[in-house]
């Protein structure tokens, strides 16, 4: 059996204040309208699950987990535009998951631009399905897009 080489080479830890700057950066390459480094700061101040994916130790990923009152929310998932279609937003999906099981939540949520057929595919993959629409959700180049707000139920093994 061989070894995927990006396997080999990927890790997946708590994200630093250290990383603030390249989960910025990151973010701004990404999106039209990033997140601040601010609001990365305040995500992980308040406690969220912050994890960042390494690709031979340099950060290619990032997502961002607010637990509480028994449900989990995906506030960001992003991986670095140059790593996109190898994996790596799978395997981040996969730890974002690992973390809410261990935490005992029994539903974890997400919003999602329609536009992102990519997201959209992978969370579908992954047994997210849609149970509302936020009117003018994302600020968009021309007024505003809406949001699909996606569930998954998770399971525990005994």
């Amino acid at each position: 059996m061989s070894t995927n080489i990006f396997e080999t080479m990927v890790s997946m830890r708590s994200m630093a204040h250290d990383d603030l700057p390249v989960v910025a950066d990151i973010e701004r390459r990404s999106y039209e309208f990033p997140w601040s480094h601010g609001v990365f700061r305040d995500c992980l101040l308040a406690g969220y699950q912050c994890v960042v994916l390494e690709h031979n130790h340099k950060v290619v990923g990032y997502s961002i987990l607010s637990i509480a009152a028994g449900e989990a929310h995906i506030l960001n998932i992003c991986i670095d535009a140059a790593w996109r279609s190898v994996g790596f937003g799978e395997r981040l999906l996969d730890e974002v998951l690992l973390r809410a099981r261990a935490a005992a939540v029994r539903e974890i949520f997400l919003e999602v631009r329609p536009s992102n057929k990519h997201a959209i595919a992978l969370y579908r993959k992954k047994d997210f399905h849609k149970v509302a629409n936020r009117p003018a959700y994302y600020q968009a180049s021309h007024g505003r897009e809406d949001a699909e707000v996606l569930v998954k139920k998770l399971t525990f093994d005994r």
